[in-house]
């Protein structure tokens, strides 16, 4: 069952009880990348395994994933090529409160930096959850930024 969460604003990136942060270097340009992020939505589903399907919305972006998740989202902040953020405002994901993910982007070494956070706030559980599910989303972030690379050199 979906419910509505908790509305924060990008201050909440900093702030969150649970905060998961992965950085990664690209060789794409950080013009290219926030590209893929802020404007190329339903291209999410081609570099990230975990997304099933991503659509814009006004203002916003309906995300799926594998196994049925769903996140009805609101962009925070779409100031190229620099950050990305959005937040959740609807999920099916129980015990979550509240819920945002910022993308920084910086030049390096002729590519992209990428760093990626995950601010989150729930119940006692969820909040478990999340920090014992650290290693995988990571690896999934990982795996998405390094698919993300070849597709965009290609």
């Amino acid at each position: 069952m979906a419910h509505r969460l908790r509305p924060v604003g990008t201050d909440f990136v900093g702030t969150a009880p649970v905060r998961l942060v992965f950085a990664r270097e690209m060789a794409a340009a950080p013009e290219a990348v926030f590209h893929a992020l802020a404007e190329d939505v339903p291209g999410w589903a081609q570099w990230f395994s975990a997304v099933t399907s991503a659509r814009p919305t006004e203002g916003g972006r309906e995300i799926r994933l594998r196994g049925g998740t769903r996140f009805e989202e609101s962009v925070l902040a779409a100031r190229a090529p620099e950050v990305y953020a959005y937040r959740v405002d609807v999920t099916n994901v129980p015990g979550a409160r509240a819920w945002a993910e910022e993308w920084r982007l910086a030049p390096a070494g002729g590519g992209t930096r990428v760093r990626m956070a995950f601010a989150l706030d729930g119940t006692a559980a969820f909040r478990l959850v999340c920090v014992l599910a650290r290693p995988g989303v990571g690896r999934a972030f990982r795996d998405a930024v390094t698919a993300l690379d070849r597709r965009l050199a290609g």
